[in-house]
C-alpha cells in the first residue's frame, strides 16, 4: 500500500495548480483504501507479483476519488470523511473538472500497462458505475422502490469497482477463466454487502465516526434497503410518514424516521442482507489458493458484520 500511495503522488503531478490541489485534498483525506487493497490481497493470493499491480491499484483509487468527486456535487455533500466536501470547499465547478482530470489520469495509466484486457475490465467499469449514477438519480424521491431496483443500483455504483478489482489480479498473475469470475464473484458480493452496511449506518451509525451526516440518504432522497425493509414492516402511519420524507426530501422528522427503522426491525434484515452476500464472498474466496492473503480476504468479508464506520 505504501508503495501504492508512492504512485498516486507521482501520478498526480500536473501543472496545473488548482487540479493538484483539489486532487490531493480529498486523497489526502484517506478514506479505506479498500479498492486498491482488495487488488492487492488477491495478487498475492494468486502468488503474483507483477510490478503492475501498483499501477492497477492507483488507478481503482482514482477511478473511486473522480466518482467521489462527482457524487458529492450531485448529492450537494457538505461533508465526507469528516471534513468539508471537495465541492463546499472549492465550488462545483472545481471538482467536476477535477474529477474528469482523475478518470483521464487514470486511464493513461491502464494505456501504460498495455493489456486489452485490463482496459476491456476498467472501461468497462467506469460505463457501468456512471449508468448506476443516473439511474440512482432517476431514482431518487420514488418511494416506491423495491429491494431489486436497490440491488441493481449498488452493484451497479459500488460493487462494479470492487469486481473490477478484484478481477484484476488474475489477469495479471495469467489464471483462469474460472479463477477469474470465482475473484470477480468474490469482490462484487463484497461490493454489494459494503454497501448495504454503509446504507445500514446512515441510520444507526455514529457521524465522528463517519464522517458524514446521518441521515444524509433521506435528506437527498435516496431510497436504500433500511427504508424498503421499513416501508414493508411499519403500519399505515409509519409508511406515510416515511413516503413523505423520501418524496419531499424532507428531514425534519428524521428522529421519528430513525425510531421507526430501528423498531421495525429493518436494520437488522438489511444487516441480514449484507452478510447472505459477505457469505457469497466467503465461498468463492474459500475456493482460491490456501495462504495468508486468502485468510484476509475472508477476514475482510467476515468482519463487515463489524463495521461501524
Amino acid at each position: 500500500m505504501l508503495r501504492v500511495d508512492h504512485v498516486i503522488g507521482e501520478r498526480l503531478s500536473t501543472d496545473v495548480p488548482l487540479v493538484r490541489e483539489v486532487a490531493q485534498y480529498i486523497i489526502s483525506a484517506g478514506g479505506k483504501r479498500l479498492r486498491p487493497a482488495l487488488l492487492l490481497l488477491v495478487a498475492g493470493a494468486l502468488g503474483c507479483e507483477d510490478p503492475d499491480r501498483h499501477t492497477l491499484a492507483a488507478v481503482v483509487e482514482f477511478i473511486h476519488t473522480a466518482t467521489l468527486l462527482h457524487d458529492d456535487v450531485v448529492d450537494e455533500s457538505t461533508l465526507r470523511r469528516g471534513r468539508e466536501t471537495a465541492n463546499e470547499r472549492f465550488g462545483n465547478a472545481a471538482s467536476v473538472l477535477v474529477g474528469d482530470f482523475l478518470y483521464s489520469r487514470a486511464f493513461q495509466m491502464m494505456v501504460d500497462v498495455n493489456q486489452m484486457r485490463v482496459m476491456q475490465v476498467l472501461s468497462e467499469a467506469t460505463n457501468v458505475i456512471a449508468e448506476g449514477e443516473v439511474l440512482q438519480l432517476m431514482n431518487m424521491h420514488d418511494a416506491s422502490l423495491d429491494e431489486a431496483a436497490y440491488l441493481r443500483v449498488i452493484r451497479s455504483k459500488t460493487a462494479k469497482l470492487f469486481e473490477a478489482s478484484a478481477r484484476l489480479a488474475p489477469i495479471l498473475a495469467g489464471a483462469s477463466a474460472e479463477v477469474e469470475e470465482l475473484c470477480a464473484t468474490y469482490g462484487q458480493a463484497l461490493g454489494t454487502a459494503f454497501q448495504v452496511i454503509d446504507d445500514v449506518l446512515d441510520y444507526e451509525g455514529d457521524t465522528e465516526l463517519l464522517g458524514k451526516n446521518l441521515g444524509d440518504d433521506l435528506r437527498e432522497g435516496k431510497v436504500t434497503l433500511p427504508v424498503i425493509c421499513a416501508l414493508r414492516r411499519g403500519n399505515e402511519t409509519q409508511r406515510t410518514l416515511i413516503r413523505q420524507a423520501i418524496e419531499q426530501g424532507d428531514a425534519a422528522n428524521l428522529d421519528e424516521i430513525l425510531s421507526i427503522v430501528r423498531q421495525t426491525g429493518a436494520l437488522d434484515t438489511a444487516r441480514e442482507s449484507a452478510m447472505a452476500e459477505a457469505q457469497r464472498a466467503i465461498d468463492a474466496a474459500r475456493q482460491l489458493p490456501a495462504n495468508q492473503y486468502r485468510e484476509a480476504l475472508l477476514q475482510l468479508a467476515a468482519g463487515l458484520q463489524e463495521r461501524r464506520s
